[in-house]
């Protein structure tokens, strides 16, 4: 065992043992039980700020959910100290804003990469390396999609640090070039507008880990539930590949 693996880890207070390789990642800390419902024999691991985990098993195999938080910082802090203890498939699992007509709210997206509009993965890789998601990730996910019968779409979305720079432009400094920005992104088909995964997908690079993510359109409470089945589904396939 590694000295991280021993070490407590400061920020999600566990230790080895504690989590599985495959660990989903919502940023809410109240919607880790619901995702942990879907696993067997979840229990409550660990709970410091925003990182509350819990911990079960898909058919014998150990998966974890822990949430992140908002935006790049908190989730690269979860993803580095659970690398340490052994994970190496992180699946984002969110909600996000809709930028294309033909997106409906409750809809799904799998994300196969993202927009760097953020700065956490500044510190990790310079501008011009590309947040992608790693293929079996998205592969499973997509296949998770049609298991479950959900709506679902696939490409880009844009990760952000500034939630209302999105959502009320107009009423900053530099709403002129925000507004253009998201028109650029709209016209490249972007289809979604979330705070995490370019970060998750670069860190996840650089640690030589697997990353996805997925996300149900327009924030719907209704849509949480299929989410949520579709996020577990692609572990239990992830499972089988591996």
């Amino acid at each position: 065992m590694s000295d991280s693996e021993s070490t407590l880890q400061y920020h999600i207070k566990m230790r080895s043992g504690d989590v599985g390789r495959y660990v989903l990642l919502p940023g809410d800390p109240g919607r880790v039980p619901l995702i942990a419902s879907y696993l067997d024999n979840a229990q409550l691991v660990a709970e410091n700020r925003e990182h509350r985990t819990y911990t079960g098993s898909i058919e014998g195999t150990k998966v974890s959910v822990t949430s992140t938080g908002i935006g790049g910082p908190s989730t690269a802090i979860a993803v580095e100290e659970l690398a340490n203890l052994g994970a190496d498939t992180f699946i984002r699992v969110g909600t996000s804003g809709m930028m294309q007509d033909f997106i409906k709210p409750g809809d799904l997206v799998v994300v196969s990469g993202a927009v760097r509009d953020e700065g956490t993965a500044l510190h990790y890789m310079p501008m011009d390396f590309p947040a992608i998601a790693d293929l079996d990730v998205v592969h499973c996910l997509r296949q998770a999609c049609e298991t479950t019968g959900v709506t679902y779409h696939v490409g880009l979305s844009h990760s952000k640090d500034s939630f209302y720079g999105e959502v009320e432009p107009d009423r900053m400094p530099i709403s002129d070039a925000l507004k253009h920005r998201w028109d650029a992104w709209v016209q490249a088909r972007v289809l979604c507008s979330e705070m995490e995964a370019a970060a998750l997908f670069v860190l996840a690079s650089t640690l030589g880990k697997r990353a996805g993510g997925i996300m149900v359109a327009g924030g719907s409470h209704d849509g949480l539930e299929p989410l949520c089945k579709t996020a577990v589904e692609s572990i239990r396939m992830l499972i089988d590949i591996d």
